[in-house]
């Protein structure tokens, strides 16, 4: 695995996709459906995270910077690292920099597919920076598929707290994106994403058993520290 990847912690979606509207801020004005949908899933997600990290960690939690969206064809591309984000991308920048961000072309796309996507798109990213915070004991080794469980465990959390609202048909949105999205084996190393059937169910293990199901087995949460390691 590359210094590149490792650093970028990169959620390639491939033929899925996923986006946002401009240097994302909470409370500005949507530009069209897509981005309000967008700003939904970011602030039911940095909610829900606010209402339970306590009941899984201790520490506090501190939400990543929302960059948003980029245009990855232009001369100026934002950096993680160094380096420039990749054209038809999502990310969480892993460094100091703690950020996540999307393509527009990407999200503007996958929305054409349904508009659950960008919420999965915003929860898988967000899973990483969860990721990024906790106890190296506390992350499992195929961590591609931990973010899709807590991406999982995220949304449906927001979806009881009323945060966020999903409309029949939903869920097989977001399963059909994780299937676009996977990769053409199962997981074998650091970085894969793992095969179709792996990311639906991870997905669903975070939906039935919520954060503790994202964790290790051998783990437990009661008393784990969640640290920021950046």
């Amino acid at each position: 695995m590359t210094h590149r990847a490792r650093t970028r912690m990169c959620a390639v979606l491939a033929t899925a996709v996923l986006a946002v509207s401009g240097g994302y801020a909470y409370g500005a004005p949507a530009r069209d459906a897509m981005d309000q949908d967008i700003e939904t899933a970011v602030q039911g997600v940095d909610a829900y995270w606010n209402a339970h990290w306590s009941e899984f960690f201790t520490e506090t939690y501190v939400a990543p910077t929302v960059l948003g969206e980029y245009d990855g064809a232009s001369a100026d591309v934002p950096t993680c690292d160094g380096e420039p984000l990749e054209d038809d991308n999502a990310f969480y920048c892993k460094t100091a920099e703690d950020y996540i961000a999307w393509d527009t072309d990407l999200m503007r796309s996958g929305y054409r597919n349904g508009d659950a996507f960008v919420y999965l798109v915003v929860a898988h990213e967000w899973g990483h920076a969860i990721q990024n915070r906790l106890e190296a004991e506390l992350r499992t080794i195929d961590g591609e598929l931990q973010a899709d469980c807590l991406a999982g465990a995220e949304l449906d959390g927001a979806a009881r707290d009323g945060t966020v609202v999903f409309d029949e048909g939903d869920v097989d949105e977001v399963r059909m994106a994780l299937v676009r999205g996977a990769d053409t084996t199962p997981w074998t190393k650091e970085g894969d994403h793992g095969s179709a059937e792996e990311r639906v169910d991870a997905f669903g293990l975070g939906q039935e058993l919520g954060v503790e199901g994202c964790l290790p087995e051998e783990v437990s949460t009661e008393g784990a520290a969640a640290v920021l390691d950046r």
